[in-house]
C-alpha cells in the first residue's frame, strides 16, 4: 500500500474516531446536566448539541459509508442493513430524549437515568458497526477514503439535526426523506435559535491508525 493510499485510511479512521469522541463527550455533558433556578434551560442547553450533532452523523454515516460498504465490501449489503438498522435502534433512542427534554406526555415517568443508559447503549452498538466498516473499507477501497472522508463531512454539514427513525434510511428513498427533514429541521432550528455544531473536519497529516479504540468496549460515565 503506498503512502497516499495510507493516509486514506488515517484520514476516515480519525474522522470516525474523533467523531465519537466529540458524541460521547457531549452525551456525557447532557446526561450529567441539571437544570438551577437560575438556569432552568441548562438541560436543554447541554442536550440539543448532542442530538443535533449525533443526528447529523448517523444520517451522514448512512448516506456515505453505506454506498461504499455495498460497492467495495462482501456481503456489503446485508452489512450497510444492518448499520442502518442499528442506526434506526439509536435514533428511536435519542427520540426519547428529544421527547423527554421538551415534556413529552408518552415519557414523562421514564427517568431520566434509563433514558440515557438506553442512548449509551445503542451509541456503543453503533460505533462498533462504524468502526468494522471503517477498518474494512480501508482495507478494500484505501484509495477512496480520503474522498469519503470528506464527503462524510460535508454530508454531515448538510444532514438533519433531529433524530428522524422512522423515515427511510437508504437508496432514493433515503435521499428524498433527508432533504426534506433538513428544511424541516432547519426551519424549527432558526424559530428556536437552537445551537447546530459543526462536525469533525477530516485532517490529512495526522499519524497512526487508531481505529482499533473504537473496537474495544466502550465505557460511558
Amino acid at each position: 500500500m503506498n503512502e497516499r493510499h495510507e493516509s486514506g485510511v488515517d484520514t476516515l479512521a480519525d474522522t470516525v474516531i474523533q467523531t465519537h469522541a466529540v458524541l460521547y463527550a457531549r452525551m456525557h455533558s447532557a446526561s450529567s446536566c441539571r437544570p438551577t433556578r437560575d438556569r432552568p434551560r441548562a438541560r436543554q442547553t447541554a442536550t440539543d448539541p448532542f442530538l443535533a450533532s449525533t443526528s447529523r452523523h448517523l444520517s451522514a454515516a448512512n448516506a456515505v459509508l453505506g454506498p461504499a460498504a455495498r460497492h467495495h465490501l462482501d456481503h456489503g449489503s446485508e452489512r450497510a442493513h444492518d448499520f442502518a438498522q442499528q442506526c434506526r435502534r439509536l435514533e428511536i433512542a435519542l427520540s426519547q430524549v428529544k421527547a423527554k427534554l421538551y415534556g413529552s406526555t408518552f415519557v414523562v415517568r421514564r427517568p431520566w437515568d434509563s433514558i440515557w443508559e438506553e442512548v449509551g447503549r445503542e451509541l456503543a452498538r453503533t460505533r462498533t458497526l462504524e468502526a468494522q466498516l471503517v477498518t474494512d473499507l480501508g482495507t478494500a477501497a484505501a484509495e477512496r477514503c480520503d474522498e469519503l472522508a470528506e464527503r462524510l463531512y460535508w454530508t454531515e454539514r448538510r444532514g438533519p439535526t433531529r433524530p428522524h427513525p422512522y423515515l427511510p434510511h437508504r437508496g432514493v428513498p433515503g435521499r428524498i426523506a433527508r432533504r426534506v427533514a433538513v428544511r424541516v429541521d432547519r426551519f424549527w432550528d432558526t424559530a428556536e435559535g437552537r445551537m447546530v455544531p459543526d462536525p469533525v473536519r477530516p485532517e490529512r497529516n495526522r499519524d497512526g491508525r487508531l481505529v482499533q479504540y473504537l473496537l474495544a468496549d466502550p465505557h460511558v460515565s
